[in-house]
């Protein structure tokens, strides 16, 4: 790994490249991952169970400390600069940003910030898809979302996983853009959230389909992956690390 988390990269962004000022936090968050989810002018919160539950999640079974809290910004807050897991979500069609949001969120991919992109409505080709892929455009009009083959470390960077599942399964695949030999921003088309939502008498609130609970459980470990990921400046494959992890992570 490098020697830089992607945490301390947004942070000296925060600090040094960028001129807002620093607002107060509690003692102790900078020690936590804090999801952030991206609040937009449509249904920006579909699945308002699914994040927490994911980093009670990452908790558990990681050595990652986590807030249950997540953290509701618009694209052009600085806030947004001091969590390296953003969620774009919604279940039906994105309404446009303004280009000063897309200027802000093409800082943020650039300095270190992962971004998933989450289609709640698992709908192959549907109104979400068709306006995030727009709006991924307009933010890295140069990247392109392509598929992440099978072997990428995304699938054994803490489990090893032989693709990616969700609620649903609308594809058998997700997708990227690269930007600097990382991949900053992740596409899931099968509801990758709603897999993990649970209500507060611990009742899993969304069915999964087609494979039950057997499904749910590999959502939540590619949940854990990302997570793993997204905090990490880069992951290289060396014939050191892949074997360590297929000892002690195949669970």
């Amino acid at each position: 790994m490098g020697g830089w988390s992607r945490r301390t990269l947004l942070k000296a962004a925060l600090a040094a490249g960028l001129s807002w000022p620093l607002r107060a936090r509690a003692f102790g968050d900078a020690s936590r991952l804090v999801f952030a989810q991206l609040r937009h002018g449509g249904r920006w919160d579909p699945r308002p169970d699914g994040l927490p539950r994911l980093a009670w999640e990452v908790a558990k079974r990681t050595s990652i400390e986590t807030s249950p809290l997540v953290r509701a910004l618009s694209a052009a807050d600085p806030d947004l600069f001091r969590h390296p897991f953003t969620v774009l979500s919604s279940d039906v069609g994105l309404p446009p940003m303004a280009d000063a949001e897309v200027s802000a969120l093409r800082r943020y991919i650039s300095y270190g910030g992962f971004l998933l992109v989450d289609d709640a409505s698992a709908q192959s080709g549907g109104p979400f898809e068709m306006s995030a892929r727009e709006l991924l455009a307009r933010i890295l009009p140069a990247g392109r979302l392509s598929r992440v083959p099978r072997d990428h470390v995304l699938y054994k960077s803490f489990y090893l996983l032989e693709g990616p599942t969700g609620r649903s399964v609308a594809r058998p695949d997700v997708e990227a853009i690269d930007v600097g030999g990382r991949l900053a921003v992740l596409y899931s088309p099968n509801d990758l959230v709603g897999a993990f939502a649970r209500d507060s008498l611990g009742t899993w609130e969304l069915e999964v389909v087609p494979g039950g609970e057997g499904q749910r459980e590999k959502a939540i470990r590619l949940g854990v992956n990302l997570a793993m990921y997204a905090l990490c400046l880069d992951y290289k494959e060396d014939q050191v690390h892949i074997p360590f992890i297929m000892k002690r992570r195949r669970i």
